[in-house]
């Protein structure tokens, strides 16, 4: 809409001081043109914004200008708990929310916790999404958030391990955890968690019935995630690792390695060390402590130390 276009311009220029029309338009996302439309409309209104010419030049505010236009709708409210992450927000369609909402409190501020707040703006960034790996696509993200939002039943075709599924979710909240949505909610008087991007098609249908009472979705997050790291480790592996497998542990095994690397004892006379590490499956644990290479050697359990030797004689008759 025109009038929200206006008002984000004219906070523009009064958060950020002299800005050239190409540097509005890759704000706003529109042409130059539509920048020098909306600048002579302001100005007919009585706001006055002046036209700097030369090199330095752009749009600016007469000095000691402030707008009091500075009250939140009822998205840019509903957006600020996702300030630090406008990627999240931007995935969520909130990003112009979000960027309105934040260029209002802006405004609102004291020159001084202004200042500070764009200090902070330019020495802090969140980035949510983990190393070496592209964020999820999910196309339905908006569609759950709706769903979400408005308490309002989903009718999901979701893919899983075992196959896909066709299900009616009553959703509860959404998660962003390493860079992946998932999408918490209750399904056959059970709630379960579903990862946003395995969404095959999603639709919104009719009002939900009412939460379950007293739920939490950041208690219920915390004590989810618990019960699966509890229940992802089902053995042990005994390990001698040399001085660089021993650094290698937390970065490959992540709190798991952190963990055994703490705990070891002290290196033998060859400066190897022995540790204790979680594992999940043979099978799994035998993919997990390859990427080890000759940094390690597994001491037991005998089964996984045979699984482990079989593996590498695999591997030793393909390269020969």
């Amino acid at each position: 809409m025109r009038a929200d276009r206006l008002l984000t311009l004219l906070l523009l220029l009064q958060n950020r001081g002299r800005l050239t029309a190409g540097q509005l338009a890759r704000e706003l996302e529109v042409s130059v043109r539509t920048v020098y439309r909306d600048i002579e409309a302001l100005a007919a209104s009585g706001v006055p914004v002046w036209a700097d010419r030369g090199p330095d030049g752009g749009y600016r505010l007469t000095d000691g200008y402030r707008t009091r236009l500075t009250g939140l709708t009822g998205g840019e409210a509903g957006s600020l708990p996702l300030a630090g992450m406008p990627s999240a927000a931007a995935e969520l369609g909130l990003g112009a929310e979000l960027a309105t909402a934040q260029l209002k409190l802006r405004a609102a501020l004291p020159a001084a916790l202004n200042e500070r707040a764009g200090r902070v703006a330019e020495r802090f960034h969140l980035d949510a999404t983990a190393w070496f790996r592209d964020a999820d696509p999910v196309p339905f993200l908006a569609t759950a958030a709706a769903a979400v939002w408005e308490d309002r039943l989903l009718r999901v075709h979701y893919r899983r391990w075992a196959g896909e599924v066709r299900r009616e979710l009553h959703p509860l909240g959404l998660v962003l955890k390493g860079g992946i949505w998932y999408l918490v909610a209750a399904a056959e008087d059970q709630v379960r968690t579903y990862r946003v991007s395995r969404l095959l098609a999603a639709e919104v249908l009719g009002p939900a019935p009412a939460r379950p009472e007293g739920f939490d979705l950041a208690g219920h997050w915390t004590a989810s995630a618990r019960r699966l790291e509890a229940g992802r480790y089902r053995d042990e592996a005994t390990v001698r690792v040399t001085p660089r497998g021993l650094r290698l542990l937390p970065m490959l095994f992540g709190a798991a390695g952190a963990g055994a690397a703490a705990a070891a004892g002290p290196p033998d006379a060859h400066g190897r060390t022995e540790v204790v590490l979680p594992v999940e499956s043979v099978p799994v644990a035998v993919g997990d402590l390859l990427r080890l290479g000759t940094e390690a050697e597994v001491l037991g359990p005998p089964a996984l130390r045979a699984a482990v030797a079989e593996a590498v004689g695999e591997l030793a008759r393909r390269y020969r």
